[in-house]
């Protein structure tokens, strides 16, 4: 059984309403041009609505970014035009060396009847948490680079390291700012909690917000570019849909750091994400001769998740934030068509969690690369 929730010791000041999507499947670890067997009874998790307390701490300015009615917000309620500047008191500051941003418009119209813009940041414990609005036309590297640098100072953290983002739109102007503080850009969508942030923003912020525009579609909405081509120190020699009961998934998890494999992990209790150790994870396991080294290639990819796209009979692999890959192709047939179905299907009852797993054989009980993987859909915004 996985359920669905956010682990509120973890999160500072989260309400959680949970879910309990379920996995009644099995699958034998063959290729899919062999048998695939999988219940019909596999459930659809329904996506976790997150609850979160703003903490007010700066009001927004009503010489940018200003509201277009005079609506009166009601004083028990969080100020949905407010901003965030918070740090867990119980966190070192020295110890966050990387942060998860977002920049980009909100469906939120200012006085003039443009659209605002807002600077969210967090790390991803979400022990450091900001928001900043800004109007549309001060939106440039420099405005960044300004406001970057106010986090490090209001908040008494170093700047740091690495800064990741998924929006490829915004991708020079978050490089240029990045450079300029000789700070690492990391385009990945593997920025969950900032993701799961948004969509809880969304629901419980901007929807409040006096001047908010219901039906507004994103301005910068997410790549989702034609799949190309996989590079040739990618390929492997041998795949297998495959599954793994979740007490497995974990100790593969723990390998990560006791034994330096590549890959990649997720933090499953700060995500809210409670699985059963019996539950079945869907995954894919690849096998190479040249194992070592293909996962080493994999290592610097910003692996997101991988696909089994029925109408063209292939798997596709989403690596940074605007690059898929067919990972694989099968012969289209009933069969494999039914096994692929089968494997998706229990992927989302697992809420989008599942793993890539890179072998030397498909029958080794060892791997030299494991990526977790949890594939959400996009934020609403």
């Amino acid at each position: 059984m996985a359920t669905l929730s956010f682990n509120p010791t973890r999160l500072r000041r989260p309400t959680v309403k949970s879910q309990n999507p379920s996995l009644n499947s099995t699958y034998s670890k063959k290729s899919i041009n062999k048998l695939f067997t999988a219940s019909k009874t596999l459930s659809n998790a329904r996506k976790n609505h997150i609850k979160w307390h703003s903490i007010r701490c700066n009001s927004l300015s009503e010489s940018s970014v200003s509201s277009p009615t005079n609506t009166e917000i009601n004083e028990e309620e969080d100020d949905p035009t407010a901003e965030l500047s918070y740090l867990d008191p119980e966190t070192d500051p020295e110890s966050i060396s990387e942060w998860e941003l977002d920049f980009c418009s909100r469906p939120i119209l200012d006085i003039r009847g443009k659209k605002v813009w807002e600077l969210v940041v967090c790390d991803s414990s979400l022990s450091l948490q900001y928001t900043k609005y800004f109007p549309n036309n001060v939106i440039n590297s420099i405005t960044l680079i300004k406001a970057i640098a106010s986090i490090s100072e209001e908040l008494g953290v170093r700047l740091p390291e690495r800064i990741r983002f998924f929006r490829s739109q915004m991708q020079i102007i978050i490089t240029k700012a990045c450079r300029e503080l000789g700070i690492k850009p990391i385009p990945s969508k593997r920025c969950l909690s900032l993701m799961l942030w948004l969509e809880e923003r969304y629901e419980t912020v901007y929807t409040r917000h006096p001047g908010f525009q219901k039906g507004s579609k994103p301005l910068l909405a997410l790549d989702n570019p034609f799949p190309m081509e996989l590079p040739e120190n990618l390929f492997g020699e041998k795949w297998a849909f495959v599954q793994l009961p979740f007490s497995a998934v974990k100790e593969e998890v723990n390998s990560l750091r006791t034994r330096f494999n590549f890959g990649a992990a997720l933090d499953l209790d700060l995500l809210g994400i409670e699985v059963d150790d019996k539950t079945l994870i869907p995954g894919l396991a690849v096998a190479s001769s040249r194992a070592i080294s293909l996962a080493a290639w994999m290592n610097g990819l910003e692996v997101y998740s991988v696909e089994a796209d029925v109408a063209r009979a292939c798997l596709l692999l989403s690596v940074g934030i605007s690059t898929r890959y067919i990972y694989a192709t099968y012969k289209k047939t009933p069969v494999t068509t039914s096994e692929a179905e089968a494997w998706e299907a229990a992927k989302k009852s697992c809420g989008g969690l599942h793993f890539l797993a890179i072998q030397e054989d498909l029958d080794s009980e060892d791997t030299v690369g494991f990526w977790l993987l949890l594939d959400l859909p996009p934020p609403p915004v």
